[in-house]
């Protein structure tokens, strides 16, 4: 069975408005969204003549909001991408698609979500081990934190205790890869030849669950999940020389989460076991594996007077399976700093480097993102790597250095 995602938005909209018109008078609509230029010029060319040293893409992305006069609400997030350069980089994506209804138990609270939605789970900067539930959108960027919109049912309950949330999710999206033209790839990942463990391969009903609470200044997540995993294991066939074959397992993960807040210091720690995952290429066997990472940022708050804030980051991250990670995360050190000038533009900036540890490969990445008027904004980035022929991870990637800027349109 395929989920046509549209026709679940339109049928979830339906529901919403043949409900609220047999008990309300009439639905507040709103809407806002975004139009975006992104563009990319790479330094380097490669030794695939196919990858081009440019890349330009636009995007589109607007949110739909339906209340009714019981604050029951559909959001609809339609998001568009189109890729001059690689054709596998243009998106038809709903990142959100949500018939929403919330209530009292007594002292508590429940929130239920019913459709397509996104959902976070994380506190450190460099990289978010707990975050499971939502696909990557790996073409988007390559710091993987771009996520896919996911069909779900979300039922919040929330008291002084906590916050318990419950997570059914009946449908697997496979994830994004760039094409021939694409950068940052080695070998071409063919989805179209994906395959499963499960025998209901993408409709296997993946469940999850997240209890967050706190003790005074110590913010808690744990969380536990059961399905399809999000990454998969790439595989190399006889049958199809010159691509790898993306393969999805069932895997069981187990997170936690902490974050200590005490005036300028945050204190910061992810850690994930997990089971059913295939390890890296030539390895390809099973293994059970854990995960951390350790961190904290230190604020000096209006600098020298002025209205700007800085903050200084560091964190390290770890994988126990060492080279056979199916990551570049294995052992590796970040430190960056982050300048927020508070101005009017909400100019914010952040500088970085990642070090690993094991072989020296280093990638330095720099962003800044400011608004120009009430509906223009800019984002630029740079990204370098160095040493990446160290790295068997990086290496495919090593002239891939790049220089990009995103402008946004708001209404």
């Amino acid at each position: 069975m395929k989920i046509d995602f549209g026709k679940l938005s339109g049928s979830l909209l339906l529901f919403f408005v043949m409900g609220s018109s047999a008990n309300a008078a009439g639905i507040d609509f709103s809407s806002f969204g975004s139009l975006g230029l992104d563009y990319r010029w790479y330094a380097e060319k490669t030794n695939d003549p196919r990858q081009r040293s440019h890349l330009l893409s636009l995007t589109s992305e607007t949110t739909f909001l339906f209340i009714d006069d019981q604050d029951r609400s559909f959001t609809l997030t339609p998001y568009f991408r189109y890729d001059v350069t690689d054709s596998e980089r243009s998106l038809v994506d709903l990142k959100e698609a949500y018939f929403l209804a919330y209530g009292d138990i007594r002292d508590n609270e429940w929130e239920l979500r019913l459709g397509v939605d996104k959902v976070f789970w994380g506190v450190a900067e460099l990289h978010n081990l707990v975050n499971i539930v939502n696909q990557t959108d790996l073409v988007h960027d390559p710091d993987q934190k771009s996520r896919l919109g996911q069909p779900m049912a979300r039922l919040a309950l929330t008291g002084d205790w906590g916050t318990l949330e419950l997570i059914g999710l009946p449908y697997h999206r496979k994830r994004t890869y760039p094409g021939q033209s694409g950068r940052f790839r080695g070998l071409i990942v063919q989805n179209e030849l994906v395959s499963y463990e499960d025998s209901h391969e993408e409709d296997h009903l993946d469940l999850a669950a997240r209890f967050l609470g706190y003790v005074g200044p110590l913010d808690l997540g744990f969380s536990v999940f059961r399905g399809t995993s999000r990454d998969p294991t790439l595989l190399i066939d006889d049958s199809y020389p010159g691509v790898l074959l993306p393969h999805y397992e069932l895997i069981r993960q187990y997170g936690l989460e902490a974050q200590f807040t005490s005036g300028p210091w945050i204190l910061k720690l992810e850690a994930i076991h997990r089971s059913g995952l295939k390890n890296t290429l030539p390895y390809l066997s099973e293994e059970d594996y854990s995960a951390r990472l350790v961190g904290g940022e230190y604020t000096f708050f209006a600098v020298f007077g002025s209205d700007k804030d800085v903050g200084l980051i560091a964190e390290w991250i770890s994988d126990d399976r060492d080279e056979r990670s199916t990551t570049s995360f294995q052992n590796d050190l970040f430190l960056a700093t982050r300048v927020s000038f508070n101005d009017i533009q909400s100019t914010e900036a952040v500088i970085g480097i990642t070090y690993d540890l094991d072989n020296n490969s280093r990638v330095f990445d720099a962003r800044i993102e400011r608004r120009i008027s009430d509906n223009w904004s800019f984002r630029a980035n740079a990204q370098i790597f160095w040493n990446a022929e160290e790295d068997p991870y990086l290496n495919p990637v090593g002239q891939d250095d790049y220089l990009g800027l995103v402008l946004e349109y708001h209404f």
